[in-house]
């Protein structure tokens, strides 16, 4: 069996621009795609904590360094500067692989620089 499996988030991230007339994409700070282990055109998951919007798009190299998360295209339509977003990406693997598989979690400030990475997310309380 394949099971597809979160492969890297970047945890509210805050979007800094929604460009409605750019071809379609996110703009993500190039050292948080490297960081997170996202490709340049892999397609991403945004899921919009402000306003719940969940859609999908792909990544793009944005300036290393520059914090830049712009939502693109017809996407802009779901997210507004200042918003805080999800963006993830899923990988398949089959169940072994899965036994042992951790994914990059990658946890960003309100200027989306860094402050640490995780492999596993605390257990939810009740």
């Amino acid at each position: 069996m394949q099971l597809n499996l979160l492969k890297a988030k970047i945890h509210r991230a805050t979007v800094t621009h929604a460009e409605l007339h750019y071809e379609g994409s996110c703009a993500i700070d190039g050292r948080l795609l490297d960081i997170s282990g996202i490709r340049e055109y892999e397609q991403v998951h945004i899921y919009n904590i402000n306003s719940g919007h969940r859609f999908s798009t792909y990544a793009i190299r944005g300036e290393e360094g520059s914090g830049v998360i712009s939502v693109n295209g017809a996407a802009a339509h779901k997210a507004q500067p200042g918003d805080l977003v999800i963006i993830c990406a899923y990988g398949i693997c089959d169940e072994a692989e899965a036994a042992k598989y951790k994914p990059t979690l990658v946890y960003v400030d309100r200027d989306n620089q860094l402050t640490h990475t995780n492999t596993s997310m605390p257990a939810q309380a009740a």
